[in-house]
C-alpha cells in the first residue's frame, strides 16, 4: 500500500510525538527518501544482506506438511536461517546504516522476544557503535537466552518494570529515551509501527522477504502462489512478506494474531479481531483498548506477539479488505511447534508457529494445484524452555 505525502496509509499512520522528536523525524524522513535513491547506500545495504545477513533465504519445499495436511503445496519462507536467527536483521541493517548517514553514534532498541534486540546489538558490534535496549521484565524472564546474548554482544539491557513488563512497556521506555537524547541517539524501531516515516522503512527493508519469495516460486512454479501466511504483532514480518505481493489480487494475504487464551477471554492480544482506531506510541492505529481510549492489557505466549497494537499499514491493509487477519490461540501455536518439528524436522519460533497453525487450518480447505508461502519469521531455541514448562516439564540449563 502507497504510504500519502502526509506520511498515512489511508487514515492510519501520521506522527504523533512530543516536539522534541519532530526535528529527528524531519531529519531522518530526508535521509531515508535519500537513501531509497542513492545506489551506494543500497548496494552496501544489500551486501550486507548476502555477504552477513546470509540472503537470500530458503524458500523449502515443506512436502510431509503437504502430505499430511492434504490440499494445498507448502512452502517455507526461511527467515530462521538467518544471522541471529529471524528477520529482524533486514530491517536493522537498513535502520542502522541511516543512522550511521546522520552521524549518530547511540542505538536504542525495544524488544520483545529479544530477536530485534539480539539483532540490533549485532549490527551495533559490527559498526562499533554504543547500543542499548528495552525490553520489558516479563520478558527478560521468559527469553533470558537472549538476555544473555545481547549482553553478550556488547548492549545494555534494561528490564522495564512499569506498567505489565511487556513489549508496549518497553517502546514506552525507548520512546522517552529518545526524546531526552535525540542528538546522538537513533531509535531502531523493529516493527511496522511508530511515527512516520517508520512503517514505511521497516516495510522497504523488511520488503526484500517478499521479493526473494515472488522470484523463488516464480523459478519453482512459473506463475504466483496463491496465498501468503505471516505472524503478526506490531507486523513488520507479515508486511515483509506481503510486500511484493500487494498488487496482485489473486494472492490472498493472511495475518496471524496471537488470540492467547481465546478471543473471547480477556486474556488475548488479538489486536485486529477486537481492536478500535486510536493514537499510541506516535501513529494512530487499532488498539485494544478501553472505551476512554486506555490501553488494554495483553496476552500471549509468545513475547514478541502480545503487543496491544498494530502497524498502521496493517491496519489500512484489514479496512481495505486487501489482507484478512485471524486469531490463533497458545494452544493452538504450541501444537504448531511441536507439529512442524516432528514434521519437517524444524523448531521454529512461537511467533512463526501461530502461522504454521493457521497453515494447518487453510491448507486442507484449498486444491492440490494451489501454494501457500508460510514465513518462519524466526528459529525457536529461544522457545524451548517455555514450550517445555507450558507441557509441564521443567528444563534446567
Amino acid at each position: 500500500m502507497t504510504q500519502t505525502i502526509d506520511n498515512r496509509f489511508g487514515e492510519f499512520g501520521g506522527q504523533y510525538v512530543p516536539e522534541t522528536l519532530m526535528t529527528a523525524l524531519d531529519q531522518l524522513t530526508t535521509a531515508f527518501e535519500a537513501a531509497k535513491q542513492d545506489p551506494e547506500f543500497q548496494a552496501e545495504f544489500h551486501r550486507l544482506l548476502n555477504e552477513y545477513a546470509n540472503r537470500p533465504s530458503l524458500l523449502y519445499y515443506a512436502k510431509r506438511m503437504t502430505e499430511t495436511l492434504g490440499g494445498a503445496k507448502i512452502y517455507l519462507k526461511r527467515e530462521d536461517l538467518n544471522h541471529t536467527g529471524a528477520h529482524k536483521i533486514n530491517n536493522v541493517i537498513g535502520q542502522v546504516l541511516l543512522a550511521r548517514r546522520l552521524g549518530k553514534t547511540r542505538l536504542i532498541a525495544e524488544t520483545g522476544a529479544g530477536q530485534h534486540g539480539v539483532a540490533t546489538a549485532t549490527i551495533a558490534a559490527l559498526f562499533g557503535m554504543e547500543c542499548e535496549v528495552f525490553m520489558g521484565k516479563e520478558d527478560t524472564e521468559r527469553q533470558q537466552l537472549n538476555v544473555y546474548r545481547m549482553r553478550l554482544l556488547g548492549a545494555k539491557v534494561n528490564a522495564v518494570t512499569s506498567g505489565q513488563g511487556l513489549l508496549k512497556d518497553a517502546v514506552n521506555a525507548a520512546l522517552q529515551d529518545w526524546a531526552a537524547h535525540p542528538d546522538d541517539t537513533f531509535y531502531v524501531i523493529g516493527s511496522a509501527m511508530g511515527p512516520a516515516p517508520y512503517p514505511a522503512m521497516v516495510h522497504e527493508f523488511q520488503s526484500v522477504i517478499s521479493k526473494e519469495s515472488k522470484a523463488q516460486y516464480q523459478t519453482v512454479a512459473g506463475k504466483l502462489p496463491d496465498a501468503i501466511v505471516a505472524c503478526v504483532g506490531g507486523g513488520s514480518n507479515a508486511i515483509g512478506s506481503f510486500a511484493a505481493y500487494l498488487d496482485d489480487p489473486s494472492v490472498r494475504l493472511y495475518g496471524v494474531e496471537a488470540a492467547g487464551q481465546g478471543v473471547a477471554s480477556g486474556k488475548t492480544a488479538a489486536t485486529l479481531e477486537l481492536g478500535t482506531p486510536g493514537i499510541f506510541h506516535g501513529m494512530k492505529s487499532i488498539f485494544l483498548q478501553n472505551q476512554e481510549g486506555q490501553i488494554a492489557k495483553v496476552y500471549s505466549i509468545s513475547a514478541g506477539l502480545d503487543y496491544p497494537g498494530i502497524g498502521p499499514e496493517h491496519a489500512a491493509l484489514q479496512a481495505t479488505g486487501r489482507a484478512e487477519y485471524v486469531g490463533i490461540t497458545d494452544e493452538e501455536a504450541v501444537a504448531a511447534f511441536e507439529f512442524i518439528a516432528k514434521q519437517e524436522g524444524i523448531i521454529a519460533a512461537i511467533e512463526s508457529c501461530h502461522a504454521v497453525a493457521y497453515v494447518q487450518k487453510l491448507a486442507p480447505t484449498m486444491r492440490p494445484d494451489q501454494s501457500i508461502i508460510c514465513t518462519l519469521s524466526g528459529r525457536g531455541d529461544k522457545d524451548v524452555a517455555s514450550i517445555a514448562k507450558y507441557r509441564g516439564e521443567e528444563i534446567h540449563e
